[in-house]
């Protein structure tokens, strides 16, 4: 092995590539951070239920009007809070991949953490 670092790769290079890799990491875990704190909101039934989650795919909040408890229909009021549940969390991952897309994919070591 080449003095400093791996054959054909300098020891200053290797160094850079080292800082690089730990400031992605470090912009990661901030990332996530921030993206556990966020919130997403989503309704079904036209707002009869409306949910609120967070990053961290937990269930803050449930709202469910009064109107859409039939008891005649359960099935149809368990539909719209899965809706709405579901739709929340979609919202949640499709924004955390994206974000995550821009620090992992901007500097070619996506893969790496």
């Amino acid at each position: 092995m080449a003095k400093g670092g791996f054959p054909g790769i300098p020891g200053g290079n290797m160094q850079q590539l080292m800082r690089q890799a730990q400031k992605m990491q470090q912009q990661m875990m901030q990332l996530q951070e921030e993206l556990d704190a966020r919130e997403y909101e989503a309704s079904a039934g036209g707002g009869m239920v409306q949910v609120k989650i967070n990053g961290k795919r937990e269930l803050l909040e449930l709202t469910i009007k009064p109107e859409a408890v039939d008891p005649d229909d359960v099935e149809m009021l368990q539909d719209m809070v899965m809706a709405a549940v579901n739709e929340a969390l979609r919202a949640g991952e499709d924004t955390r991949e994206k974000e995550m897309a821009k620090v992992g994919g901007a500097s070619g070591l996506g893969g790496m953490f």
